[in-house]
């Protein structure tokens, strides 16, 4: 582990950063400097239908206008891909890793209306019970297969699995949180539609990255477990993990990109300076 912390802020360009990216970015820039050490940014854009290069100039620009700064160069996820493979193929190489050929409307279906954390269609595992010949003749046929975790063996070769959570603070301890990935079933490593899925490219990034304090919204905290669970498979250390509050809109929904949430961008031109952000924030 490098000898100062160092933590990360790491958006994704497919829509315009609102006030909940704000607040993130700027609880990594406040924790970094009371813990003595730095923050990098990245960008995670392995999302081909919906990652766009304007979105990724916005982001510098909105970044830059709250007054922020970090190292460069900075890391961009799809350029990573021949990275992400290799680690997929470490998975794959121990039979943790199996392709299946299931629509969303397919796994819905079969799903008995049971949900993950997150409230998708749990997936029932239909592909793990195809034989050899089966799966060689889907993929001969050109069916799209995406590679799914299998959880269940996963889990017989780590055992129980904890991560640490810590608040940015010195006046509370530690607290050690056991890791349950069975409860999001056998997810997605490596998509249809690109080589790796937000789960295993971001632990490996974390890795390569040097990062010690991962800063999440609370709404990611119960995603962790996958990623302790990838983290002991690929034998990489674990960072601490804090989860700090979202915000929310006037309906005390989350903002959101997929539900238009007011940008940075709009407040800009509605008048707001970045030092009214700041404050609006508790900043």
């Amino acid at each position: 582990m490098p000898s100062k912390p160092i933590l990360r802020f790491a958006p994704s360009p497919n829509g315009f950063l609102h006030l909940g990216h704000a607040y993130s970015a700027l609880v990594v820039e406040r924790w970094a400097k009371q813990l003595g050490g730095s923050w990098i940014l990245r960008i995670e854009d392995i999302d081909p239908g919906r990652s766009k290069p304007e979105f990724v100039t916005a982001i510098f620009e909105d970044l830059h206008w709250l007054g922020l700064k970090w190292p460069e160069p900075v890391m961009v996820q799809s350029q990573r891909l021949e990275t992400y493979k290799a680690a997929a193929g470490q998975l794959a190489a121990v039979g943790l890793l199996y392709p299946c050929f299931c629509t969303r409307a397919e796994i819905r279906g079969a799903s008995n209306g049971q949900t993950d954390p997150d409230g998708a269609p749990l997936y029932p595992g239909t592909c793990k019970a195809l034989s050899n010949v089966q799966i060689k003749q889907k993929l001969e046929a050109g069916i799209p297969a995406q590679y799914r975790l299998d959880t269940g063996k996963a889990l017989e070769k780590t055992g129980m699995l904890t991560f640490t959570v810590v608040q940015p603070t010195p006046l509370k301890r530690p607290k050690i949180t056991y890791a349950k990935p069975e409860r999001w079933g056998d997810v997605v490593i490596q998509r249809k539609d690109t080589p790796t899925s937000y789960h295993l490219a971001v632990v490996v990034d974390d890795a390569s990255q040097n990062i010690t304090h991962v800063t999440r919204g609370r709404d990611l905290e119960a995603v962790t477990d996958i990623h302790i669970l990838l983290q002991f498979l690929l034998g990489l250390t674990s960072p601490l993990y804090t989860f700090h509050k979202l915000i929310l809109d006037d309906k005390k929904s989350k903002l959101s990109k997929s539900r238009d949430s007011q940008s940075l961008r709009d407040l800009r031109e509605e008048g707001w300076t970045a030092k009214a952000v700041r404050a609006r924030l508790g900043f």
